[in-house]
């Protein structure tokens, strides 16, 4: 039942309130709740502005949100803000004012232009302004000294201010700017020391200054879509890999780069080096081409028609107000026995949890050990009172009384540490917040093994002998989001089990009880994988996401995924 007028002011006074009651230091708002408040008084409840001690602001998915009040100035605790998927047509100056921000995400509004006063934030380190109608960056942000990632893709900027290009921006790692108007790129571009991603494609380069390649550390670029003069390169920056073009930018292009003789210089000595030259350069290139084969990573696709045991998830149509997108796949040849290779993978997915996903508010990662998944499985959305889990590390328990528990729990973090924000699970409880139902993951005997974006099931827990992973991606904002987000963990996990593998660690005992039978894992268990550990190539197969009535809603992974710019990454379809 949809709450009337008096019970959405109610509920968003209620969320404020309490934040400001219990000096909470995160506040998400975000969705329909935020939305019809905003249609109703035209703009934000003015006491979001003394919420003085917040460190996190999110206000999100509200169309009816156009302006962001100056107050906003006062929250000069705030570290991140993040403002993404509203209508703002302009972000205040007052902004300038909060000189602890650190991550500031103003994408898919409707800006124009962005207060020169962002170049006072001296401690930003990610900056997004994708997907607005920016015609032009401010100048003075090589004043943002800590900047890290730009992402000002799907734009209408032209050109990059004439100080960007600048030493000072000695940490600035990562460049977004495709889909914009950009017709130039000035060679001072090789100031920026630490960058290693450059995305312009889809603009209006004609050329590719040679300094570019005097990046060291560079490792991927795209320069897809651009009208190139030089056609050898244009056909290069369409096919090959990053390394090809940095090598021909370097050679000069066309062979340019090689600096001419005196015309005094003997014919005899032109002619030795000629002959000489052909050696070495076959000789380096061997050497490069094996260095290469070293640090390659080799990802096989396996189709759904080529495995009569594939996993289907049958998508219900409650989800669709709740979490609708969801996008699965396994993963098979992953060595988390060895030393700590289970943890360094846990510890990659809480970091890719907190940046790419951004805490879980725009997606969340679950993965379970495959052998125990019992599919077919159902993707639904329950009510709390009904919906029963074994959250990790618990005993089974209802949703709704898990996040009350987890609630409490959370009350008794900030009483016992002095602070107000709040680890663990219940950093995440906010995202619940006016949810009439709860998202699950349901296997073939209606067991919960995933409770988006609390918690997975103890029953399909990871262990050091799994080596076949059922992995799950959801969302509430959209399924490219969910591939993206896939996209980037399968490339993660292969980096992972190259580490494993280059570094022979250990395997040790899984000591853990197997929680399907309650027996410890034994050896037989490695020993019948150590034929796939011995080598670090793992295998995606595709999962079937379907409809109640079995029609086919979305494959993963497709032709058009992972097909990223990777130079040591090969992916065989």
């Amino acid at each position: 039942m949809e709450a009337g007028d008096g019970d959405w002011s109610a509920l968003w006074a209620e969320k404020i309130e309490k934040a400001e009651k219990e000096k909470r230091r995160e506040l998400v708002l975000q969705g329909q709740l935020t939305d019809k408040k905003i249609q109703q008084t035209s703009s934000l409840n003015p006491k979001i502005y003394s919420l003085t001690l917040l460190n996190y602001l999110e206000i999100s998915q509200s169309p009816s949100l156009r302006e962001i009040d100056a107050g906003i100035g006062n929250l000069i605790h705030l570290q991140s803000l993040l403002l993404c998927r509203n209508k703002l047509s302009e972000i205040p100056r007052a902004v300038g004012s909060l000189k602890s921000l650190k991550v500031l995400d103003v994408s898919v509004n409707e800006l124009q232009a962005l207060p020169e006063e962002i170049s006072q934030l001296c401690d930003l380190n990610t900056l997004n302004v994708s997907c607005n109608q920016i015609k032009a960056l401010p100048t003075g942000l090589s004043k943002c000294v800590k900047l890290a990632i730009i992402n000002i893709s799907k734009n209408e900027i032209s050109a990059f201010p004439a100080d960007f290009f600048s030493d000072d921006l000695d940490l600035l790692s990562t460049i977004v700017a495709n889909e914009n108007a950009i017709a130039d790129i000035s060679g001072e571009i090789s100031n920026l020391s630490a960058l290693k991603n450059l995305d312009l494609s889809n603009n209006k380069l004609t050329e590719i200054p040679s300094e570019l390649a005097d990046c060291s550390k560079l490792k991927e670029i795209n320069f897809r879509g651009n009208k190139l003069k030089d056609k050898r390169l244009e056909k290069m920056v369409n096919g090959c890999q990053t390394k090809s073009v940095l090598d021909y930018l370097r050679a000069g292009g066309r062979g340019k780069g090689k600096g001419k003789k005196d015309s005094g210089e003997k014919d005899d000595s032109r002619e030795k080096e000629k002959k000489k030259r052909p050696d070495k350069r076959q000789k380096n290139r061997k050497e490069e081409e094996e260095e290469e084969d070293l640090n390659r990573m080799v990802v096989r696709v396996l189709h759904v028609s080529d495995s009569p045991t594939a996993v289907t998830v049958k998508v219900t149509a409650l989800v669709k107000e709740v979490r609708p997108y969801i996008v699965c796949c396994v993963v098979k040849g992953m060595n988390l026995k060895s030393g700590n290779a289970l943890k360094r993978f846990l510890t990659a997915q809480i970091k890719l949890h907190d940046e790419i996903c951004e805490k879980r508010t725009k997606a969340t990662i679950a993965t379970h050990d495959l052998q125990l998944v019992k599919g077919p499985l159902l993707y639904d959305a329950r009510s709390p009172k009904t919906l029963k889990i074994v959250p990790l590390g618990r005993k089974e328990i209802k949703a709704a009384d898990l996040v009350r528990q987890l609630q409490l729990e959370a009350e008794e973090q900030r009483k016992q540490r002095k602070r107000q924000n709040v680890s663990g699970l219940h950093k995440y409880l906010q995202l619940l917040d006016d949810k009439e139902n709860y998202p699950c993951v349901v296997d073939a005997e209606d067991h919960v093994i995933s409770f988006p974006p609390i918690t997975n099931s103890e029953k399909t827990k990871m262990r050091k002998s799994t080596s076949e992973l059922f992995v799950e991606v959801t969302s509430s904002t959209s399924l490219q989001v969910c591939k993206d987000v896939m996209d980037s963990l399968i490339v993660k996990m292969a980096e992972l089990n190259k580490f494993t593998f280059d570094h022979k660690e250990e395997a040790s005992l899984d000591l853990e009880t197997d929680p399907a039978n309650g027996e410890t894992a034994s050896e037989p268990a490695a020993n019948e994988n150590a034929e796939k550990e011995a080598s670090p190539e793992l295998t995606v197969q595709q999962v079937r996401i379907v409809d109640t009535d079995g029609s086919l809603k979305v494959v993963y992974p497709s032709k058009t995924d992972l097909n990223m710019d990777i130079s040591n990454l090969t992916v065989v379809r």
